[in-house]
């Protein structure tokens, strides 16, 4: 026994070596740890439990079947993060460069159909030179189901990618179908078409970092969410991103322990709206100072800086928060910053996390290049996405709320729950100045009689008092207090039910 046992245990590692050694101290050199050292770092201490790790792969054209290392470029089991469940697949570069062959397709799969079927979310973690091309179509076919379990899982368990090397050609479209998608700075990159095929069709000369490394799809694409220097890092986000998070769409987000008093009054929020309409200021200062120990996760930071969007907790309980942000385009809703916040509010919707909205929006940004961009498609997903949304959702208007995008920003008509004003909120068709200009143009060539019908219209709509006369505004609140009402509103929203009309999938304007 003590010999089969001896066995057992040089398979185990030689399976736990990969590629080998000197493959192993090439990915140290990069700057990139190995497969399994990173499923060691996600995961808690001794949790991990791995699934086929000495599966091998039945490729018998090229001289393949002389080379047949355990685990097949891929690492999968399951463990936990803080307590909780999680399935993870690790790709390892040492072996065959990661690529996908047909065995290390099956392993994939079957973690998603288990994560599916027990209700826990996937961390997939990519670092893979693509489809190992000495199998041919089977690899191919290895690539369509992992996708259609993509799919599959969808909106039942969060699913997140972590791009920690090369994800080239038809492998990038597993992590395009994911929740959220991390990258590794100067070491990780995502395209459809390498530089060479770039080079060959179009003569354009351009680096992998360029076309599609960490910045290009944090800053310019959206691919991704959130970009981070090097991979301890990004395993340590995503533990804590994980955290806010429910296992699945039938269970709710974690209760965590909170040491902030509900009900804690803020006087610097009384000073946070300049006394000029026109001056911006920071809205994350108010979304941190009404969080729980002023703990904010920001969902792609980097794209779209027009509009906020990241998870919160009020007493213990994780909250998704969309905020138009004044610093950057007075906070004007646009193309890109409609298609960040309507891809939040769905995922928010699909696990039953509650919506907090804070508005502050001029209304949409004009000019032709938004309107050929197609900005009332765009314009249309938030919309949507707001008024399909079934969780518990409290909007606060701190400021401007002007024409449409007031409509669109979680309004009352979108079945809004709670919808709170600051004093200082101004809810119209446009602004005054526009306003009065259309209503008065006949007085267009006599500057005092404009200044005094802008005065006059500041006074009767620059105010969140006709909004509230009508039931628009359930609440004109002090700012100070914008915590504690929220925390009840939430509070009060907990056994919230509310469904949609019976249908196979709606259409949203994608």
């Amino acid at each position: 026994m003590k010999e089969i046992l001896d066995q057992l245990e040089d398979r185990r590692a030689d399976a736990r070596l990969g590629g080998g050694q000197s493959r192993v101290d090439a990915q140290h050199a990069r700057g990139k740890l190995t497969a399994r050292e990173r499923i060691e770092l996600l995961l808690d201490e001794d949790s991990f439990e791995e699934f086929d790790m000495f599966v091998a792969h039945r490729c018998t054209d090229f001289g393949m079947e002389k080379q047949r290392p355990y685990g097949d470029g891929v690492v999968t089991g399951w463990g936990t993060i803080n307590g909780r469940m999680v399935y993870v697949f690790s790709q390892d570069f040492t072996v065959f460069g990661g690529s996908l062959s047909e065995t290390h397709a099956e392993k994939i799969c079957k973690i998603m159909d288990m994560a599916v079927q027990n209700g826990a979310p996937v961390i997939g973690i990519n670092d893979s030179g693509g489809a190992r091309i000495q199998e041919g179509v089977a690899s191919l076919a290895g690539y369509a189901e992992v996708f259609q379990r993509n799919i599959m899982a969808s909106g039942v368990v969060p699913q997140i990618s972590l791009i920690m090397g090369p994800c080239a050609g038809g492998a990038v479209y597993s992590p395009a179908m994911t929740d959220f998608i991390f990258m590794v700075k100067d070491t990780s990159y995502m395209f459809v078409t390498g530089p060479d095929v770039v080079k060959t069709v179009t003569n354009e000369v351009v680096t992998a970092e360029e076309l599609g490394g960490a910045s290009t799809h944090t800053q310019k694409s959206s691919v991704a969410d959130g970009a981070f220097e090097n991979d301890v890092e990004a395993l340590a986000e995503v533990r804590r991103l994980v955290d806010f998070l429910p296992l699945n769409n039938r269970d709710k987000a974690p209760v965590r322990p909170f040491f902030d008093e509900p009900g804690r009054i803020e006087p610097s929020l009384d000073t946070l709206i300049p006394a000029n309409a026109n001056t911006p200021y920071d809205m994350k200062e108010l979304i941190e100072k009404v969080a729980d120990e002023g703990d904010f996760y920001e969902i792609q930071e980097n794209f779209a800086k027009n509009i906020i969007t990241g998870f919160i907790r009020l007493e213990g309980r994780t909250v998704g928060v969309v905020a138009n942000q004044p610093m950057v385009l007075a906070g004007c809703l646009d193309n890109d910053s409609s298609r960040k916040a309507a891809r939040f509010v769905r995922f928010c919707d699909a696990f039953e996390i509650p919506i907090l909205t804070f508005v502050d929006v001029p209304g949409f940004l004009p000019g032709t290049g938004q309107e050929h961009g197609g900005v009332i498609k765009h314009g249309a997903k938030l919309l949507f996405a707001y008024g399909e949304a079934t969780v518990p959702k409290v909007t606060v208007i701190t400021r401007k709320a002007y024409g449409g995008a007031y409509d669109v920003m979680a309004s009352k008509h979108l079945r809004g729950d709670f919808n709170y004003a600051w004093p200082t909120a101004e809810i119209a068709v446009m602004g005054a100045k526009g306003a009065t200009e259309i209503i008065h143009r006949a007085d267009l060539a006599d500057p005092e009689k404009i200044a005094r019908h802008t005065e006059d219209y500041e006074k009767r709509f620059a105010n969140p008092f006709v909004a509230a006369e009508r039931g628009f505004i359930d609440e004109v609140i002090q700012p100070r207090s914008t915590r504690r009402r929220v925390s009840r509103a939430f509070a009060s929203l907990r056994n919230k039910k509310l469904s949609n009309p019976w249908k196979k999938h709606d259409n949203i304007p994608l």
